[in-house]
């Protein structure tokens, strides 16, 4: 998987960021991708907004809202072409699903609530008071199309501004027709993390439901966007509904293994287990931890020990729902959620996702086309060709050193190859000792990310494979190397 965009990704004066896309189909398809995570295609509460800041999930830019046909995207005609390209070439879409919350309300209502202190929402700060909250979404631009439903507070759970007081604060709204509160199936940090911002979405009531369940089979009709959900903030949304929504799409659209993946932060990857029993097995989670553990590596330097690198991860515990990543558009520098993972790191980390059998990695836009640095984006290249091409059969470890670990991959029966992968994190160029691909005695080997690199194995199959400071290091048979030749960089 690609995510193809970043924070601060925006169209050029003269192509939308969907013709963008779409003009960078054939490069992705030449490094293997097959699922590409687009931004969110929703209206946004203003013309610019990311998406994210969502105000009507039934506009794909294709109604005069807020100020604005398009989105910060483009437009849904854009959307579409760019989608039926991808198909073209053997790429799926994932829809970047924003359902937590909506921001630009059309107008505000008069209702009761109670302030409750953001650091434990349990607890209050205040009686019932009566209050102005922007929780009236008319949609008047598109008129009733597609969906008929407008929303109110009734719809909502919480507030984060009281017009009447002139004051910020998490409102949890009351009164008629809200008295559950906060839904207790989200999770416990901060009391009850129901809430995060603008006006909470209350996924208890039916009519929410009905209008989510609906939006969720039309999207994906719609637009043609086969490669399933993204789910934004699900730490924060009630996970019985989350469960009941992907099931009842799935038996819509008549695709029981439509691909979802859910968004829930938290860097313990046992907390985080149990928090996925929660959902049934209906969708996998992004390996946080493990970016976490990248992040922490990537600082420490060669006082990290590598051989620990996937000790707290998804990727160990339960391989077949992590989808791994090394950085994304939350993670860069100055967001709210900062845990960059440095230049010298990051071909290591990207190594370990990539070439070894565990878990479905995602490659961040920014790492592909604007990387830190050079060296990242051709070496990048290099690792999603050699998963595309030769990171095949099952995998025996050399976690041996502190500083130096590899693993071998040894291909499979359909003549699939297989490769030598070691990672160095010390100042000092160091040595590890491998057993060849399937221990084949005699064999020459070209290292793909340091091309003038080459080990030749023993009688025995093994050889001495060196890796320099601060390095991944990928070597395949000298006799395959025409396999990874359609890369221009190589």
């Amino acid at each position: 998987m690609v995510q193809y965009f970043e924070w601060d990704s925006l169209g050029s004066e003269n192509l939308s960021w969907w013709e963008i896309f779409e003009k960078a189909l054939p490069d992705l398809h030449s490094v293997g991708c097959t699922q590409v995570w687009l931004p969110p295609p929703n209206k946004a509460m203003v013309p610019d907004g990311r998406g994210y800041d969502a105000y009507d999930l039934w506009d794909l830019g294709e109604f005069d809202q807020k100020k604005t046909i398009a989105t910060r995207w483009g437009t849904k005609s854009q959307l579409l072409a760019a989608i039926a390209a991808a198909k073209d070439v053997g790429i799926e879409v994932i829809i970047d699903a924003v359902l937590n919350h909506k921001l630009g309300a059309d107008a505000k209502e008069t209702i009761q609530a109670v302030e409750v202190d953001p650091r434990n929402r349990k607890r209050s700060l205040s009686g019932v008071k009566t209050i102005e909250a922007w929780t009236r979404y008319n949609f008047t631009g598109r008129k009733g199309q597609y969906s008929p439903m407008t929303w109110k507070s009734d719809h909502f759970t919480g507030i984060d501004w009281d017009s009447r007081g002139k004051k910020s604060g998490v409102f949890r709204i009351t009164g008629p027709g809200h008295h559950q509160g906060w839904s207790q199936r989200v999770d416990d940090e901060l009391g009850n993390y129901d809430y995060l911002l603008g006006a909470d979405i209350d996924h208890r009531h039916p009519d929410v439901q009905k209008d989510l369940e609906a939006w969720g089979s039309w999207v994906i009709q719609e637009t043609g966007a086969t490669g399933g959900f993204r789910l934004d903030a699900i730490k924060h949304m009630d996970f019985q509904f989350l469960v009941d929504f992907l099931r009842h799409t799935r038996e819509a659209i008549s695709s029981p293994s439509l691909f979802a993946v859910g968004e829930y932060w938290v860097s313990d990857a046992r907390i985080l287990r149990r928090r996925m029993s929660r959902f049934d097995g209906e969708l996998a989670f992004f390996d946080v931890p493990l970016h976490h553990t990248f992040h922490t590596a990537s600082k420490m330097g060669e006082e990290f020990d590598l051989r620990t690198i996937m000790k707290n991860s998804l990727m160990r515990l339960c391989p077949e729902d992590a989808v791994t990543f090394v950085d994304n558009h939350d993670t860069v520098i100055g967001q709210t959620l900062e845990s960059w993972v440095d230049a010298k790191f990051k071909l290591s980390a990207y190594a370990i996702i990539l070439l070894r059998p565990e878990g479905y990695p995602c490659v961040f836009h920014n790492d592909l086309y604007k990387p830190d640095t050079s060296e990242i984006a051709t070496g990048l290249r290099r690792l999603m060709k050699a998963r595309y091409k030769v990171a095949y059969g099952p995998t025996r470890d050399y976690f041996l050193q502190k500083n130096c670990i590899g693993w071998v991959r040894d291909g499979n029966d359909q003549s699939e190859t297989g490769c030598v992968v070691a990672l160095n994190n010390s100042s000092r160029a160091t040595t590890l000792r491998m057993r060849g691909i399937k221990g084949n005695a005699n064999v020459e080997y070209t290292n793909i990310i340091h091309p003038n690199h080459h080990v030749q194995t023993d009688n025995n199959g093994e050889g001495e494979f060196n890796c320099p400071p601060f390095s991944a290091n990928v070597w395949i048979p000298s006799s395959v190397i025409e396999l990874l030749h359609t890369d221009n960089n190589l």
